[in-house]
């Protein structure tokens, strides 16, 4: 049974939203580091390929190796966090980030950057679901917590729309390392903001009970396992090596279920998982995610290598996603009034994925396709990165809300991985050579529109699904008032 923690209140949470400005501005900053990174550097790989020699498959890991340790190793840092502090691991990440951005000056070699960007991906799991639990308890009112949730998701939206945008038109003047080393004063701004605004923990807030290392080793292992094997096994140079890969991963899966349902102190407790809201809400980020993270991947290939547009038009042809998120902010409360928190969630959810199956279908036809794919993407996810994180929020008792984020973002996180690495594991598959030619053959770009086909289709079935799923399970939701603590029984 489980148990709220109290603080001694210090001092009375803020009564308007701009009491906390430095605050959110801080906070507003880790997002937007974690909605930019990828989507700045995916307009990158094409140069990125070129200038390091590289394959396909290694080219899909300098963006999936940031995901995978991102995402498994996110549960463990907020279990960190709700035991030595979430503000001082927090800013702990942001000093990390700093430092391996700047590193990024001595990359010369494909692997150099992928190890960069994991160590990236530790910095990110300290610092991200924080930024998000912490806002939600920074106020004491349901009104409040949404805005400051719409604020700080609007940063990391925009940054994730206008990240090719920006990184294109930095690519025209300056090298590719600069992308990576513009999150150091990003992480700089959000250090000084969180360390002014936001009080640390106190003693009496934070949970004393032992870390499961065991499901942690275990989770992360799973999680890994996932991205890694169906790269393998279209390697196909080791076939009992993809086999082996693929039978470890599946007792990871099964090991941390049993270690987590028997653990005295679990590192995730799966009934949390298993209430409705939470269920729903991650089924729906889970799903959005997984269609941001192809469309974009495949966008970036589509306009640079089949139809030979440079980064700086390429850029300019994803502005739109920018625009979109910009001017339909004041349309998402008077939406999700008129809607409901679950309808505005599913149907949010839906138009991403409506988004993603325009462009799979009929993205090679010309851009007129690409642009309603990339509207019809960038205006569901303006809703539903606050509409879903919300209801997983409201979904858990008050003192669980740290691990709420974290699963929030962790659902995230796998499904960006997840869409990076299936897209490039069909592509790579079906796409004979290297996809980093300057020019294609008509042989290579019939296999690349063939591979895109049958990439954004796959995906778009997997977040129906998801989508599904959470339809179903919000379904299920009882009456109560929001805060709640849920029953378990």
């Amino acid at each position: 049974m489980y148990e709220p923690t109290t603080s001694p209140a210090t001092e009375a949470p803020p009564p308007r939203l701009r009491d906390a400005w430095i605050a959110l501005a801080g906070l507003s900053a880790v997002f937007l580091f974690e909605m930019l990174d990828n989507s700045v550097l995916n307009i990158a790989l094409p140069t990125i390929g070129r200038e390091l020699t590289t394959s396909t498959a290694a080219l899909q890991w300098v963006s999936g190796a940031y995901s995978v340790v991102f995402g498994g190793l996110m549960l463990l840092f907020g279990a960190v966090a709700d035991r030595v502090g979430r503000r001082r691991v927090m800013l702990v990440g942001l000093t990390l980030l700093a430092a391996v951005s700047i590193l990024t000056v001595f990359v010369t070699s494909v692997e150099q950057l992928i190890a960069v960007r994991a160590l990236m991906g530790i910095a990110a799991a300290m610092t991200t679901p924080g930024s998000m639990a912490l806002a939600f308890r920074l106020f004491d009112r349901d009104d409040l917590r949404v805005r400051a949730l719409t604020v700080i998701s609007t940063a990391g939206l925009v940054g994730l729309a206008a990240g090719p945008t920006i990184g294109g038109f930095v690519l025209a003047v300056a090298p590719w390392q600069v992308l990576i080393i513009a999150n150091a004063p990003i992480a700089a701004i959000a250090f000084l903001g969180i360390r002014s605004g936001i009080a640390a923990d106190q003693r009496t807030d934070l949970h004393r009970d032992p870390i499961d290392l065991i499901g942690a080793v275990l989770g992360t292992a799973t999680v890994i396992g996932v991205l890694l094997t169906p790269t393998l096994f279209v390697a196909g140079t080791n076939v009992a090596l993809a086999w082996g890969a693929a039978a470890a991963t599946a007792a990871g899966a099964v090991g941390f279920v049993l270690r987590e349902r028997t653990a005295r102190h679990p590192l995730l407790d799966l009934r949390l998982v298993a209430q409705p809201l939470v269920a729903s809400g991650l089924a729906y980020k889970a799903a959005a995610g997984l269609a941001m993270a192809g469309l974009s991947y495949m966008v970036t290939l589509q306009l640079q290598f089949a139809w030979g547009w440079p980064p700086a038009l390429a850029a300019v042809g994803t502005l739109p996603q920018v625009v979109v998120l910009l001017a339909s902010g004041r349309f998402v409360g008077p939406f999700v009034n008129r809607v409901g928190l679950d309808r505005a969630a599913w149907m949010s959810a839906a138009a991403v994925i409506a988004g993603l199956a325009v462009f799979a279908l009929l993205g090679r036809f010309g851009y007129p396709w690409v642009l309603t794919a990339l509207v019809l993407v960038a205006a569901g996810m303006r809703v539903v990165g606050v509409v879903a994180g919300n209801n997983v929020l409201r979904g858990l008792p008050e003192n669980r809300t740290s691990i709420g984020a974290a699963l929030v973002d962790t659902a995230s996180e796998i499904a960006t991985a997840v869409g990076i690495a299936a897209t490039g594991t069909i592509l790579a598959a079906l796409v004979g050579g290297s996809i980093t030619t300057i020019t294609f053959t008509s042989d290579q770009l019939a296999s690349f529109q063939e591979a895109i086909l049958i990439a954004g289709l796959t995906i778009t079935a997997i977040a129906a699904a998801l989508v599904c799923i959470g339809i179903h399970r919000s379904r299920r939701t009882p009456a109560q008032p929001t805060n709640q603590e849920p029953s378990y029984v």
